[in-house]
């Protein structure tokens, strides 16, 4: 995934628990723990505002983008895409 989540680092920075986190943001620890480890594929403003406000901290803190690196099989999803493009051509 493109967006990567590095919320272990503010916490560690913080000296807190996830469990600590989710209870003063308003969010369950499952729910947070779905966000934590990359697995959520939305998170709401009111939550990331809540994040930064109890993390002291910047959502440029919490999120990063990070380029994907295609695969052997993408690259062959790739090729196999420029030869149906070549093929409607002729």
């Amino acid at each position: 995934m493109p967006i990567a989540v590095d919320i272990d680092v503010m916490l560690a920075k913080r000296k807190m628990s996830v469990g600590e986190l989710a209870e003063r943001v308003g969010i369950t620890p499952a729910n947070l723990a779905v966000l934590k480890n990359g697995r959520a594929k939305a998170v709401r403003f009111t939550t990331l505002a809540a994040l930064c406000e109890v993390l002291e901290c910047q959502p440029g803190d919490l999120l990063r983008w990070e380029a994907e690196i295609p695969g052997p099989a993408d690259a062959a999803d790739a090729a196999d895409s420029t030869d149906a493009i070549a093929t409607d051509a002729d």
